[in-house]
């Protein structure tokens, strides 16, 4: 065994291991890249990522650095949970509910929890986290606030009330608003985190003009570490916790997590809607915005066309279907107010002499399923129909949507390639499905040139690249070519005072030599081989 993993395994709970068979397991996430670790832990307390941190700063700090690389279940698109050096797993051993206040409606979880069993377990109390996803199974809740992920209406880091966070020295910070006065108790600590205050401070004071534009900007932008305009309030208090949501593992390792949930609602209804276009669908999602829907999807029927080529068939949607597609689903408590919604749209369709369908007659599985149209595809397609997860997760202003949508077909004209897409209307997120192959160089070639140039069209559209999930190492290279000088020196800057010895997920959330990615690209493209 490495002598590194038997150091390790003299000092943690939990296990370490170099076997080649397991390195291989955690090579791969739910990106295109693979690479390949030299240890694998699995730390079974807080403790033991602490005492890992600790020793891998004790060895950069004798000039020999070793990557560590925290991960959930693997599920990740852009390639921040692989990496050289040592992986640690913390969904084996740190993944429980430590404790759930109904009163104090908060939640108390490990890292490697999953979304799913978090929320089944609120459910007996009657409470829930805000927003849903389709693979709450298979996301963790320390990945899905390190990965910035949105849910269909909220993002599980709005939730957040404190995190406990692990230093790349080992230390421990918690996160939460700290006033001015216990700031500047802060500042005087002789300790990493005063060491931190006190640079964040200078950080401030050398960055004031910068900072107050992106603390105006709505854009919910996740490239490097524009969240760092949300630390410290009008007041002189602090709070570190924006920080950590999208830093994927680059600037400490989230331990623990104290949540705000929601009441409980498993009312709903849903009613879906055949469009003849984009821009038809757009009009209607655009007047069914203002009823406030929990969930509110454009779907291009070009996705249920795949699905339907491997014998895939919606019953929602009978025998044929152009245009797009408009799912809505409203959760309200009262049924007088569900009804009424629903009431309204009706009305709305009606007199646009349009079809639609809705839940008080049919079952709601059978929106679920076409909701779920991109995984039914995922589950279907052969390699050479994958839809490779590249173009996912930007986010466009409502009002340019319409320009958008145009310098996306010029695009998919322009590269021969069809670009499908799911429009996330409430969050204003868009998922293109480009269909390429990874064994052919033409096709990586045409990869990455896609991202930069949609990179491009989003930043014109006055929107964000990277919105729902940060760029990590796939996206970087194309989310950071859009940034200006000074934001870039600004994310530097913040990531050197918590990584000074750029040991936290080298090659992620920031700018690589592309060729470094290209190198690490997999021959073949399975997105569900991962740990």
């Amino acid at each position: 065994m490495n002598k590194v993993a038997s150091y390790l395994n003299e000092h943690v709970l939990g296990e370490a291991s170099s076997a080649k068979s397991l390195r291989k397991h955690y090579s791969r996430d739910g990106s295109i890249i693979s690479i390949t670790p030299e240890i694998v832990v699995f730390p079974r307390v807080t403790n033991d990522l602490r005492k890992t941190a600790r020793f891998t700063w004790q060895l950069a700090e004798k000039g020999h650095p070793m990557p560590m690389t925290i991960r959930g279940f693997g599920t990740d698109p852009t390639g921040s949970s692989i990496g050289k050096g040592i992986v640690l797993d913390t969904t084996t051993y740190l993944n429980e509910i430590l404790n759930v206040a109904p009163k104090d409606k908060l939640v108390h979880v490990q890292p490697g929890v999953s979304l799913a069993k978090v929320k089944e377990v609120l459910k007996w109390h009657g409470l829930t986290l805000p927003g849903t996803t389709c693979c709450d199974a298979s996301t963790s809740i320390g990945g899905a606030i390190a990965a910035g992920s949105l849910g269909t209406n909220g993002a599980i880091s709005d939730a957040i009330d404190k995190l406990e966070v692990v230093l790349a020295n080992g230390d421990i910070l918690e996160t939460g608003r700290v006033s001015k006065h216990d700031v500047n108790k802060k500042l005087g600590i002789q300790t990493f985190e005063g060491e931190i205050y006190r640079k964040l401070s200078g950080l401030f004071e050398d960055n004031e003009e910068l900072l107050a534009r992106m603390a105006n900007d709505p854009v919910r932008d996740t490239t490097g570490y524009r969240a760092i305009a949300q630390v410290r309030q009008k007041d002189g208090s602090f709070d570190l916790t924006p920080l950590f949501t999208a830093s994927q593992g680059t600037l400490g390792f989230i331990s623990e997590v104290v949540l705000a949930t929601d009441f409980y609602s498993d009312s709903r209804t849903s009613m879906l809607v055949k469009t003849s276009s984009r821009e038809q669908a757009r009009d209607i999602a655009e007047t069914i915005q203002r009823l406030e829907p929990t969930r509110l999807e454009i779907i291009d029927a070009t996705l249920f066309e795949r699905a339907g080529a491997f014998g895939k068939r919606f019953s929602l949607l009978g025998d044929s279907i152009e245009g797009a597609v408009v799912m809505m689903t409203f959760s309200d408590m009262s049924d007088r107010a569900r009804h009424n919604k629903a009431k309204k749209i009706r009305k709305m369709l009606q007199r646009q002499e349009l079809a639609y369908i809705d839940s008080e007659d049919r079952d709601h599985a059978e929106f679920d399923e076409i909701y779920e149209v991109a995984h039914a595809i995922e589950h279907l397609s052969a390699d050479e129909h994958l839809s490779l997860p590249v173009l996912d997760g930007a986010f466009v202003p409502f009002d340019r949507l319409d320009e958008c949508l145009t310098l996306i077909d010029g695009l998919a004209d322009k590269h021969h390639v069809e670009l499908p897409l799911i429009l996330n209307v409430l969050q204003g997120t868009i998922q293109l499905f480009p269909q390429l192959k990874l064994d052919v160089v033409s096709d990586k070639q045409k990869t990455f040139k896609l991202m930069n140039a949609y990179a491009e069209v989003v930043h014109r559209c006055n929107g964000a690249f990277t919105s729902d999930g940060a760029e990590g190492r796939v996206k970087a290279q194309a989310a950071w070519s859009v940034l200006e000088d000074e934001e870039k020196r600004l994310f530097e800057q913040v990531r050197d005072i918590f990584d000074p010895f750029k040991t936290l997920n080298p090659g992620v959330k920031q700018p690589t030599d592309i060729r470094h990615v290209v190198g690490a690209l997999r021959s073949s493209f399975d997105p569900t081989e991962r740990a």
